[in-house]
């Protein structure tokens, strides 16, 4: 017997809890969630980012400050936010980018705390909550296959991420598993560089891209959004980037 097929997915009506939801692209796909519907509960480690960010969704959205840097936190967070439909995870520091040798080896594990690891964790103690027919998205990068110098740290992660993603679309099959992997998008996370390093990262960008202009935040939460309302993609790594593994 055919299992029948619903081709009209709705976020109507799902919890959707974003981790990293506070700004940047996890605000964005917060919003656009909100605006499909979901229930949205977004957490990051600063709580006035939290208060902020609360003012710009619908009434009814929750907020949790959890340091997700720290598994008991993560797990705690988990064990009382109760069951919901999709997880997803966007949390990151600003990245420094450095040539490999003048790169801090101690400073550069630090990274993988919140984008790597950070994600790991949650997926580890979120999954058991997840809903049936529900799904894990998370984030990588462009830098995965594209890198310049001085990426080396932010390839690496992304890299990561990207075979972890395989490795549980596999494991906690049927939840689905994917990520986005987003090019140079105007966010925060550029905030490290001088305004006019920014600009000029964005400007370069844009010149070289096949569509001629720099990602916005919104871009990747549509993307966000599919990989939610989809159900038949799972360990796939969705690529959002103006066509720059391309050029």
């Amino acid at each position: 017997m055919e299992t029948s097929i619903k081709f009209n997915q709705t976020l109507q009506g799902k919890r959707v809890i974003i981790l990293g939801g506070s700004s940047g692209l996890g605000l964005a796909t917060a919003k656009a969630a909100s605006a499909e519907g979901a229930n949205v509960v977004i957490v990051s480690g600063n709580q006035q980012r939290i208060d902020n960010a609360l003012k710009e969704l619908p009434h009814g959205s929750t907020g949790f400050a959890v340091d997700l840097s720290k598994e008991e936190k993560i797990k705690a967070f988990f064990e009382r936010v109760g069951s919901f439909d999709h997880l997803v995870y966007t949390a990151g520091e600003n990245l420094t980018l450095n040539l490999i040798g003048e790169t801090n080896i101690d400073e550069a594990r630090t990274f993988f705390n919140v984008r790597y690891w950070g994600a790991f964790t949650a997926v580890k103690y979120g999954a058991p909550h997840i809903n049936a027919g529900g799904a894990i998205s998370l984030i990588s990068g462009t830098a995965s296959a594209r890198p310049g110098a001085g990426w080396s740290i932010a390839s690496s992660i992304c890299g990561a991420m990207e075979g972890f993603v395989r490795a549980m679309a596999v494991e906690l099959a049927p939840i689905r598993v994917n990520a986005v992997v987003p090019g140079v998008i105007k966010t925060n996370l550029w905030g490290a560089l001088s305004d006019a390093d920014r600009e000029g990262l964005y400007k370069s960008q844009a010149d070289a891209l096949l569509l001629k202009r720099v990602g916005e935040a919104e871009d990747v939460a549509l993307a966000f959004l599919y990989l939610m309302k989809q159900q038949f993609g799972t360990g796939q790594n969705i690529t959002i980037d103006g066509g720059a593994v391309l050029v």
